[in-house]
């Protein structure tokens, strides 16, 4: 089992465990826009991709792993997506339930993620989309030396509104 440690939390692979926290994260309207997601999830369904979730990278070209606490709750997900082995890229993201936000998860969590990236899978590089209006992610991801490359102008369309969202991204050298 995959497993990352940090100081103060560890990333882990997807257990059958996972799914009421899993439903709950993913039926929340209010994180819909960064997930894409425009109707909630059965369980069922939710079950299934648990069951499938030990799938290779390689193969499913994407990994998520949950954040957990140093006595394994989960507190979040982190994300590598659109892994693209040939040109070694992947999108990166990441998501912390309210009341872990603004304590150093999500720094410890990246830096976790982008070592492995880069040392395990040797990836040249990540890269993050982040609305313009998130900015503790914006923070976050300049913090961890991703650079902003761009900004895709009306690029989210959420609640009636569209939203601009950067483009970063962090090539290991």
């Amino acid at each position: 089992m995959l497993r990352l440690k940090g100081e103060h939390i560890h990333l882990r692979a997807l257990e059958p465990e996972d799914l009421e926290f899993l439903y709950q994260l993913e039926n929340n309207p209010e994180v819909w826009e960064i997930s894409g997601t425009t109707a909630p999830y059965s369980k069922h369904v939710l079950k299934q991709y648990l069951e499938n979730a030990h799938r290779d990278i390689y193969d499913v070209k994407q990994l998520r792993l949950c954040i957990c606490t140093a006595k394994d709750v989960v507190i979040g997900f982190v994300d590598l997506f659109d892994f693209d082995p040939k040109n070694r890229r992947a999108g990166i993201g990441i998501i912390l339930i309210a009341g872990e936000q603004g304590k150093g998860v999500g720094t410890e969590t990246l830096r976790l993620l982008c070592d492995y990236a880069f040392s395990v899978l040797d990836l040249r590089q990540l890269y993050a989309n982040v609305t313009t209006d998130n900015e503790r992610s914006l923070h976050l991801f300049r913090k961890l030396g991703f650079e902003k490359v761009g900004t895709k102008k009306d690029w989210i369309f959420f609640n009636g509104n569209y939203r601009d969202e950067i483009l970063f991204q962090k090539i290991n050298t």
